[in-house]
């Protein structure tokens, strides 16, 4: 007998949690965090305490309270003794924290697979991100419950990568994984196959991309296999197609940056490897620099070492390094205690915000909401700033909006909005599942699964907590 039961995902965007059971083999499909979840009851001071383990991740329905699936130094804390684990590897699609980020409370003996570059990517998270309960997806330092044992090293995940079209199994499940375009390279689908036919897990997918060609490379696949069930990301049922591209940013970005007679400032999700390029190439056709700042480089460094996504060096001409203002304000050395950046003060592309105002149009900054106290340095007065992210969808986003508008406001600059989906439309949706044609479909990632029961397949409303046989 095969079930899938679906522990997150349901009913909301993300939060990803799926798993597959096989006659006794067991694995997951994603173990991403739900940010709806998560924010009904936590906030930027208000989070769940290190001190009791999964305990409060556990009684607020953050995480499914499964035996033998989770670390036992956080089971400890919890007053839980440790348990062996019950499940054989965690397949991850790509490496979007709604995807990932529960990965840091499983046993340290559950393998991860995800592509090469989705590895880079979380390589890339961990070098440069302050490391707490929900963000230790690489590695973990054991919690132990008396401070004598808290120089215990650290203990690293086992990670196994694969690339497009190379099956591998774990224990009695072949898994195919097949490349898709999303908002962030290394995504993958899969062609699972099972004891009673072929799964196919979509990921997070879409057609309007600059490499549409991998997502019908995955369609084709799941195509032929004739599946008996499709997983099926829904985040975008309800949209019609539109003209949204990458093509179109370019032109209508760059046309605007073109008319801007002072600074230009853009912000977007610098995972977005489509994106980097987009902006990169508008600042190397007006002959501009694109200034990163350090967590950048992080991202950057990693993409360069996968050739097929032609990213630049960190040393590239028309990129810059762009310093921040830390502890005596004076830019020495000393300042600088975070290793992601002392390991760059080398860099010979570093400049300051003093620098940027000496001549602001040779630039264009990538500057991110969270770090707007630089306009101050930066004096970008009428200057522009192009919003390339999706606008708020939430309470908390419109809150931060606002602010970010006053900001704005306050230096009178230009606010533009240019930006594409990572996620496919409903058209294209529509389209997809009709072409696959599987016997059920089971949809997820989406808060309008009841638009799917218009398709031919047979669509099973899913239900939280809720197994049920392939």
């Amino acid at each position: 007998m095969v079930n899938v039961t679906f522990y997150g995902g349901v009913n909301e965007i993300g939060g990803n949690k799926f798993l597959l059971d096989d006659h006794g083999t067991k694995i997951f499909l994603d173990f991403g965090m739900s940010f709806k979840r998560r924010g009904q009851y936590f906030e930027e001071f208000l989070n769940p305490r290190t001190a009791n383990g999964i305990g409060d991740f556990l009684e607020m329905g953050l995480i499914p309270d499964i035996p033998g699936i989770y670390r036992s130094d956080l089971l400890e804390h919890h007053g839980r003794k440790s348990e062996e684990p019950s499940v054989s590897g965690v397949v991850l699609s790509h490496a979007h924290a709604d995807h990932a980020n529960y990965i840091s409370f499983l046993h340290k003996d559950i393998p991860i697979y995800c592509g090469e570059t989705c590895k880079r990517i979380i390589d890339a998270v961990a070098e440069q991100t302050t490391r707490d309960l929900e963000n230790e997806v690489i590695d973990f330092r054991i919690r132990p419950l008396y401070r004598s044992g808290y120089k215990i090293p650290p203990v690293i995940r086992k990670f196994h990568t694969f690339t497009t079209g190379k099956k591998f199994k774990i224990d009695a499940i072949e898994i195919e994984p097949i490349h898709v375009d999303h908002s962030v390279p290394g995504a993958y689908g899969f062609l699972i196959y099972t004891s009673e036919g072929p799964l196919i897990y979509t990921g997070d997918l879409r057609m309007h991309g600059l490499h549409a060609d991998m997502t019908d490379d995955f369609i084709t696949a799941a195509k032929n296999v004739n599946p008996v069930a499709m997983i099926t990301e829904g985040t975008r049922i309800n949209k019609k197609k539109t003209d949204e591209s990458e093509p179109k940013i370019y032109h209508d970005s760059k046309k605007k940056i073109q008319q801007n007679k002072t600074l230009s400032i853009v912000d977007f999700n610098f995972k977005d490897v489509d994106r980097f390029t987009t902006f990169y190439r508008i600042a190397k056709d007006l002959g501009k620099i694109l200034v990163i700042n350090f967590k950048h480089a992080c991202f950057l460094e990693q993409y360069c070492q996968d050739k097929k996504l032609q990213i630049p060096s960190i040393n590239d001409p028309h990129l810059a390094l762009l310093k921040p203002k830390r502890l005596t304000g004076t830019y020495i050395n000393e300042d600088y205690t975070d290793t992601y950046i002392k390991k760059r003060l080398h860099y010979k592309n570093i400049i300051t915000a003093a620098d940027i105002t000496k001549n602001p149009t040779r630039y264009m900054i990538v500057l991110n909401f969270w770090y707007f106290s630089d306009l101050i340095d930066l004096k970008p007065k009428k200057g522009l700033y192009i919003h390339s992210l999706s606008e708020p969808f939430n309470e908390e986003m419109e809150i931060s909006y606002d602010r970010m508008k006053n900001w704005l406001k306050h230096f009178d600059m230009e606010f533009f909005q240019s930006h594409c989906s990572g996620h496919i439309n409903g058209d294209d949706l529509k389209e997809l599942i009709k072409t696959i044609h599987p016997k059920k479909l089971y949809p997820i990632h989406t808060e309008h699964p009841k638009l799917f029961k218009k398709l031919p397949s047979k669509t099973i409303m899913v239900k939280e907590g809720k197994t049920y046989k392939l």
